[in-house]
């Protein structure tokens, strides 16, 4: 019996024009009427997501979030910190003495705010604010970032093409010590090496005293492939990469069509 649902957003439950269409919206609605808890499991912050709380419900008493990729678990009425694991300054230190002379931006996470390292090199400037607008983006060097602590995440967001030529030149020993992750056709992100959202779904369990494989998982990207490994049911949608379908047990239809109100249905409200 299925009685968490952990969900990605961009790809999954987001259209392309980012918003929840209705039968998702009615579906999900169903499934929290019948006591199964909603979590959204995404790269962002929890305030760059209330909109779709809000539009889903999911901001009462006992809701919850796992945002920063499993970095951060929160409930989403008071925004209340359950459990977090984050980056420090000379983790921002280490990986921009790796970005920049790869010619990749690097940009430092800490709560809705996003500071893009300076400089940054010139044929490569971050994209970030174009895929999260909500969020504060200010300039910073290391030294400022020095009096600062507690990051989130940090991010390389580029051209795909870039992307796809740069991260195979990241050395293996950068593997070893972070979880280094694509998060989307524009983004690659360095998380603390123990967070994933198969993590943050691990301490969200123990919370409510859910077993893995009382969670059902829907994800597309090479971000969600741990909690669709972790759960007892993973998702993958049509419109995914080749390596979440073949880790899925089942792959629902695109983020187009309902693929996450098609699967719920199937699976838990039948």
């Amino acid at each position: 019996m299925i009685k968490l649902i952990a969900i990605d957003l961009d790809g999954t439950l987001l259209t392309n024009d980012k918003t929840i269409s209705e039968r998702n919206q009615v579906i999900l609605k169903k499934a929290k009427e019948q006591g199964v808890k909603v979590v959204l499991c995404t790269g962002r912050p929890l305030n760059s997501v209330v909109g779709h709380l809000e539009t889903l419900g999911l901001n009462d008493e006992g809701d919850y979030a796992v945002t920063f990729n499993g970095g951060l678990i929160q409930r989403n009425d008071t925004g209340e910190i359950v459990a977090k694991e984050v980056m420090s300054y000379e983790d921002a230190k280490t990986l921009y003495e790796l970005t920049y002379p790869l010619g990749l931006p690097l940009d430092v996470v800490q709560g809705s705010t996003v500071m893009t390292v300076q400089p940054e090199p010139e044929e490569n400037q971050s994209l970030y604010y174009t895929l999260n607008p909500l969020l504060n983006y200010v300039d910073t060097n290391l030294a400022e970032l020095k009096e600062k602590s507690d990051f989130n995440k940090m991010v390389c967001t580029l051209e795909p093409a870039i992307i796809e030529e740069k991260m195979p030149l990241i050395p293996a020993s950068y593997h070893e010590h972070y979880n280094i992750v694509r998060s989307g056709e524009y983004i690659f992100e360095f998380l603390p090496k123990k967070v994933s959202k198969a993590y943050g779904l691990k301490l969200l369990g123990e919370l409510l005293n859910i077993k893995p494989e009382e969670m059902m998982a829907l994800g597309d990207e090479e971000n969600d492939l741990a909690m669709i490994e972790y759960v007892g049911l993973g998702v993958a949608m049509a419109n995914g990469s080749q390596q979440i379908k073949e880790a899925a047990q089942y792959v629902t239809l695109t983020n187009e069509e309902d693929g996450v109100a098609h699967a719920v249905e199937k699976f838990v409200l039948a």
